[in-house]
């Protein structure tokens, strides 16, 4: 059996980065089609991120790394 791959949802990813302070500023930023994940706009603040994945916002790319 694999064990489960480690995740992130977008809006707490951004949270966690310091692009935004709030989990509301996230999710209306996320709404608004602010945010790229991996080039492609993405609307939805539950999205999963797994390490590599990589999120747009402002011009500025982070890249997701998540540990096990």
């Amino acid at each position: 059996m694999t064990p489960p791959v480690p995740t992130i949802k977008l809006d707490q990813f951004l949270k966690w980065q310091g692009i935004t302070q709030t989990g509301g500023e996230a999710k209306l930023i996320i709404q608004n089609g602010e945010v790229l994940v991996n080039g492609e706009v993405e609307t939805r603040r539950g999205k999963k991120l797994v390490t590599g994945d990589r999120v747009t916002f402002a011009g500025r790319t982070y890249g997701v790394e998540l540990g096990e």
